[in-house]
């Protein structure tokens, strides 16, 4: 009997070209904290030009000096009592324009005759500078707390509205005509396509229309108002006391990260199925 002979096939290396790692084009693991590193990194910034002398007391103070008020105004109730009043006016504000583009936005994206009433109005007023509106506001309104919660609401439904009509808008209407050969009523076209369609775009008006209550609040808190954070700014501007007024902006600020960052968390949660670069 004689011997079988087997060789083995030779292994051809790869050429250097494909021994090489393949570099990755996506932005990489998110960093821990990521949106902190920002903020805190200009803080050391603001303090170490303020104990080097760069910055004048008397326009901007020092982080500490700011601080030191801050807790000075908190001991005294002042500030914690301002601090109620504007959460309160931002969160009745924001609730009602929340509802109402949600609202205008399904009507105008889920009919034609909706779209012709509304989506040429809400542009109209997009186009109209809210704070503008202001004196008109008060006139119809009074120089209470109507108005200012009427013009923040104003400023919050225009980029829900906005956004989720988009989103509407942009659906494949692939997924139309799949919803009618399935047979799927009108609630349950809502629920599977609508619904999943447009989160997307809601999250996005939902995180303008958060920032836009601050920003709309600093400004009516300074008319006419006795009470507020932006109350409590422009007296420390008749008074030239900039420390203050530093305390209200970085108590703007706070409130504003922690917001849009809660409204990134839950749109997280509620996306968790959606793969994207920034997952």
């Amino acid at each position: 009997m004689s011997a079988v002979t087997t060789t083995a096939p030779a292994v051809t290396e790869a050429p250097p070209a494909v021994r090489r790692r393949r570099r990755s084009l996506s932005p990489g693991r998110r960093l821990p904290a990521a949106r902190l590193i920002g903020p805190v990194l200009l803080l050391a910034l603001w303090a170490a030009a303020s104990a080097a002398g760069r910055l004048d007391p008397g326009a901007i103070p020092a982080p500490w000096t700011v601080l030191e008020t801050g807790a000075r105004l908190w001991t005294e109730g002042t500030l914690a009592d301002d601090i109620l009043t504007s959460l309160q006016r931002a969160a009745s504000g924001f609730a009602i324009g929340l509802v109402a583009g949600v609202a205008l936005a399904l009507a105008a994206g889920l009919s034609r005759v909706g779209e012709a009433l509304i989506d040429g109005t809400v542009n109209l007023n997009r186009a109209i500078p809210t704070l503008g509106l202001i004196p008109l506001f008060i006139l119809w309104l009074g120089i209470g707390e109507t108005f200012k919660i009427a013009i923040i609401a104003i400023v919050v439904y225009i980029p829900i509205y906005l956004n989720t009509h988009a989103a509407l808008a942009g659906i494949d209407s692939r997924f139309v005509e799949l919803a009618e050969v399935q047979g799927l009523n009108r609630f349950q076209f809502i629920r599977q396509i609508v619904i999943p369609g447009a989160l997307p775009g809601f999250f996005v008006g939902l995180r303008l229309g958060v920032t836009g209550s601050w920003l709309g609040l600093v400004v009516l808190e300074q008319i006419n108002a006795t009470s507020g954070l932006g109350y409590l700014m422009f007296q420390a501007q008749n008074y030239g006391q900039s420390d203050v007024i530093l305390v209200g902006l970085v108590v703007y600020g706070v409130f504003g990260l922690v917001s849009d960052s809660a409204v990134r968390l839950i749109e997280r949660k509620v996306l968790s199925w959606r793969r994207s670069l920034s997952s």
